[in-house]
């Protein structure tokens, strides 16, 4: 929370502990480009959780929190196709070979079917998106 709290300190540039449409356009714009107070005033209504027109430290975190996880789950879409390879939606065994082979690693068919099988919760033989997930996620089968 602290490292929220100090990024949220230099948004909140009057120190009254909020961000305002003005101080949020300002640091946004030092940050990643151009903002205009419109966008700022937009974005501050969008995520207010209270209506006083003003993003408090919880607000703050919680969109950081949010982004955060956004990336993630986009970073896991694209280690889901790497291994995908083929189109079909899902990992199949002979498609974990070829990318285990592209990473150094020989394995047969399978011994990669046996890689999968602990994650395929509905026997199918490969792994969809949500089982990859939670493969990822060090979740039990």
């Amino acid at each position: 929370m602290e490292k929220y709290l100090r990024v949220f300190k230099q948004f909140d540039s009057n120190g009254d502990g909020k961000i305002c449409p003005v101080e949020l356009q300002r640091c946004v714009g030092a940050i990643v480009g151009e903002m205009t107070e419109e966008e700022a005033a937009d974005t501050v209504a969008l995520l207010d959780s209270d209506g006083d027109g003003l993003l408090s430290l919880e607000d703050f975190v919680r969109v950081v929190e949010d982004a955060a996880e956004e990336e993630k789950a986009s970073d896991l879409k694209a280690a889901f196709k790497m291994y995908e390879m083929e189109g079909s939606g899902c990992i199949t065994p002979n498609s974990l070979r070829r990318m285990l082979s592209k990473l150094g690693e020989r394995r047969s068919i399978d011994q990669c079917g046996d890689m999968i099988a602990p994650f395929d919760l509905n026997a199918d033989g490969v792994l969809s998106f949500q089982e990859f997930q939670l493969m990822m996620h060090g979740a039990a089968p």
